[in-house]
């Protein structure tokens, strides 16, 4: 048995292979007991082959993974028994009550009718869906179905929850009651693995997470340590007028630590976004918008990934 200072889940060198294409490339994370930690990264950087390896439904091709000091390869069907999956498309019976989803689902687990039907009660309340209990699955709304589908992934009491882009596709009322409720779970006790494509969400769930791109981590930390390695306390967004650009070639040289200049406006990050903006004026430079923002998450992944479309 682990103890509680071995990492819950443990990968060195991990690999994934599918043919000629190498989906991940020898990496190495782990993740404490209790925490939430996630995976950002574009479309195709690995980030789904690493969840379906940790969830024991993916073979590992390189390197080892331990999940609860277990081996995947020998242990798998021991470790899926304390694992709750969130994915990213919902696989709920539509044909079913949002309560009866929950009871049949828990026999999965060898868990009494009774029980099950206790579980169920105390998790649609858990997920503010008590009210629903009766409704088909279908008649729900979007955010309802992701709450009924992370309460089903909580039927067994799992000691892991993984979550594969679990706010993807809802409005935000919808994503905050959802976040609260992962919140509450990470209180409990419950450790979190999640990917994502929300930067904010990545935010305000995560302890620590990695950048992947292009099968490899780039990046690791906590949100704020990344955001002070990889971007600056506060960013300047300028905007000038169309036929005024061309013009800013080397006339923003010296004003902040980096200057971008994107298709529709410019980014100076830089500590003090005031001062620079009175080093913008004072250049003889008006734009016709001026935001000072501080520096988040969103910068640093396209930093370290880019702003190029990913297919």
């Amino acid at each position: 048995m682990a103890s509680d200072s071995t990492p819950l889940i443990s990968a060195r060198g991990l690999g994934k292979r599918f043919g000629e294409l190498v989906a991940v490339d020898g990496i190495d994370f782990d993740v404490a007991r209790g925490e939430a930690f996630g995976f950002l990264g574009p479309n195709g950087a690995g980030k789904t082959s690493t969840m379906r390896m940790i969830a024991c439904v993916s073979p590992v091709t390189s390197g080892s993974l331990t999940i609860f000091g277990e081996n995947p390869a020998t242990r798998g069907a021991e470790i899926r028994a304390r694992l709750g999956v969130v994915p990213q498309a919902d696989t709920l019976d539509l044909e079913l009550t949002v309560r009866e989803n929950l009871i049949i689902f828990a026999r999965y687990f060898d868990i009494s009718w009774a029980e099950g039907r206790r579980r169920a009660d105390e998790l649609l309340e858990f997920v503010q869906l008590k009210e629903r209990s009766k409704d088909k699955v279908d008649d729900l709304s979007g955010g309802m179905k992701r709450r009924l589908t992370i309460a089903r992934a909580l039927i067994n009491e799992p000691d892991l929850l993984l979550l594969d882009e679990p706010t993807t596709g809802l409005d935000p009322q919808a994503r905050h009651l959802v976040w609260d409720r992962l919140y509450r779970l990470k209180q409990r006790g419950v450790t979190l693995v999640l990917t994502t494509h929300y930067m904010d969400e990545a935010e305000q769930l995560c302890d620590r997470l990695v950048v992947m791109d292009k099968a490899k981590i780039v990046a690791e930390g906590t949100p704020r340590e990344l955001i002070e390695k990889y971007s600056t306390k506060e960013v300047l967004e300028l905007r000038f007028p169309v036929d005024a650009r061309p013009m800013l070639d080397h006339t923003l040289d010296g004003l902040a630590d980096r200057v971008e200049v994107l298709a529709d406006r410019v980014l100076l990050y830089t500590s003090d976004g005031d001062a620079a903006v009175a080093a913008v004026h004072s250049r003889g430079l008006r734009p016709e918008t001026a935001l000072i923002r501080r520096g988040t998450l969103e910068d640093v992944f396209l930093r370290l990934t880019g702003r190029s479309l990913v297919d």
